[in-house]
């Protein structure tokens, strides 16, 4: 609000600005902008102010220049028609930045009409879980979507036909996706460096610590980097693409069990030579629990097996029975040691 009200520092607005960039805000700052130019609206019809009508030809420019996309941070100046235009532009133009259009117009079929009225949209839908919680979530086409533990999903309330289907992922999900009968594309969107692109199939996206993963069961996935200048990837099933933060254009790219990355949604646990360091991560993602190897030597040790997940205590009991690790728990840590 202070940004808008252009009492924001240079360095708030660099901040505001840097945020608005980022794909994983999109619905977030949609429903924000709907909310300021509803107060708006209401606030002119209350007191009596006959709005201009909008500059539409000036729109893209005036978002642009207010983002500061197109050259350094201008100063700020406190003005509630020039928000109005901004917030308007976003709705028309998508919010160049990548946010996709959430707030959209209404011509009045009227003789004489002169301008139009902004209807805001509802505000996005999200589902979340908690530690050791999957949840299945059908979406508004038919798809439906698993999320393993800690994990978000958001869309927006509404999909329009011949547009594609957009959901924005934190975490880790298995998508089932349903194909219609126009060939209506469907998107997961990540925080990371790509994004998927699908008509109907299955698969995982994973999205934590950095790193990003899709694993396809079936049907065809294209996935499209950040950089433009790396080219997309299409996967076959059983196959794996992953990438990291630190070294985006450092792709793997390679054939693997693929049953192994979704068993999660059937309460299992698939260890296939896994080392013990990454199911000390694995543990820490589903249940929130700090894990600690008080034998350093066990970090270079992997397993082989599948446990039981959902019961944080039985998979204590199954790691120790199955591994000959030694497992105690103390609240909200487990410790790790050799026998």
């Amino acid at each position: 609000m202070r940004y808008v009200r252009g009492e924001a520092s240079l360095a708030e607005a660099k901040a505001v600005r840097a945020w608005l960039k980022e794909p994983a805000n999109q619905l977030t700052a949609q429903h924000w902008m709907g909310q300021h130019m509803a107060a708006l609206e209401a606030a002119e019809e209350e007191q009596a102010i006959d709005p201009a009508p909008f500059n539409y030809a000036g729109m893209q420019a005036t978002l642009n220049q207010r983002l500061g996309f197109d050259g350094p941070p201008a100063a700020m100046r406190p003005a509630r028609a020039a928000w109005r235009r901004w917030a308007a532009a976003a709705a028309i133009a998508g919010l160049t930045a990548g946010v996709g259009g959430s707030l959209y117009w209404q011509q009045h079929a009227l003789p004489g009409a002169v301008a139009t009225r902004p209807t805001v949209a509802p505000a996005p839908i999200q589902y979340a879980t908690g530690n050791g919680q999957t949840r299945e979530v059908q979406l508004p086409d038919g798809s439906t979507v698993t999320l393993n533990a800690n994990s978000t999903l958001r869309h927006a309330a509404v999909w329009r036909p011949n547009v594609p289907r957009e959901v924005w992922l934190n975490g880790e999900a298995y998508f089932s996706v349903k194909h219609l009968a126009n060939h209506q594309r469907f998107r997961v969107h990540t925080s990371g460096n790509f994004n998927v692109e699908v008509l109907g199939t299955k698969f995982t996206v994973y999205r934590r610590h950095a790193q990003e993963r899709v694993v396809l069961m079936s049907g065809k996935v294209r996935v499209n980097f950040q950089d433009q200048h790396q080219p997309a990837v299409i996967l076959k099933p059983g196959e794996l693409l992953q990438t990291a933060d630190a070294k985006p254009t450092q792709v793997v790219h390679k054939a693997v069990q693929a049953p192994i990355y979704a068993a999660w949604k059937d309460s299992r646990l698939v260890l296939d030579d896994m080392p013990i360091a990454e199911l000390a991560t694995q543990l820490h993602d589903t249940y929130g629990v700090e894990v600690v190897m008080l034998d350093p030597a066990l970090r270079r040790q992997t397993i082989t097996g599948t446990v039981p997940l959902g019961d944080l205590n039985l998979l204590c009991q199954a790691l120790h029975a199955s591994f000959n690790i030694k497992v105690a728990r103390q609240g909200q840590r487990i410790l790790l040691s050799s026998l």
